[in-house]
């Protein structure tokens, strides 16, 4: 683990996206509230803001930050759901692995929430997929 000892504290922000793409029936159901498991975006965005706050414990060399603020954005398409995470702390290292670690989370959320709507005959998923997860932008000011 590197030592942070000795940088100053500054206010850093991160946001991080990513895509899931799905069936359109399948996105139809999770607007309509038809999901068996529950409302998606409400389950989704916690499991986001428990995957951000959990960083540190499974990316071992993550210090583990205060994180001050998390903002889980959904935005729907004709067959995906983008995720968009923008998390805030006052510290001396970044927050971008907790960001992507956030909208992580919350894809794979989706995916288990509604894998029965999206398997074919032979039990898998010839359309769903999830990608393009990355950091969109960080910010860092100091105090």
């Amino acid at each position: 683990m590197i030592n942070i000892s000795k940088k100053g504290i500054s206010i850093r922000t991160a946001t991080a996206i990513g895509r899931i793409h799905l069936r359109k029936s399948t996105i139809k159901a999770i607007i309509d509230h038809n999901v068996k498991k529950g409302d998606v975006f409400e389950v989704s965005r916690v499991v986001g803001t428990q995957h951000a706050k959990n960083t540190f414990l499974n990316i071992p060399y993550c210090h583990n930050i205060p994180i001050e603020g998390v903002d889980v954005d959904f935005k729907t398409g004709e067959d995906y759901i983008e995720v968009s995470c923008t998390l805030t702390t006052t510290y001396k290292t970044g927050i971008e692995m907790e960001a992507i670690n956030c909208v992580s989370g919350a894809l794979l959320n989706i995916w288990d929430m509604v894998k029965y709507l999206e398997k074919d005959e032979t039990g898998n998923y010839p359309e769903t997929k999830i990608e393009n997860i990355r950091v969109l932008e960080k910010k860092k000011n100091s105090l």
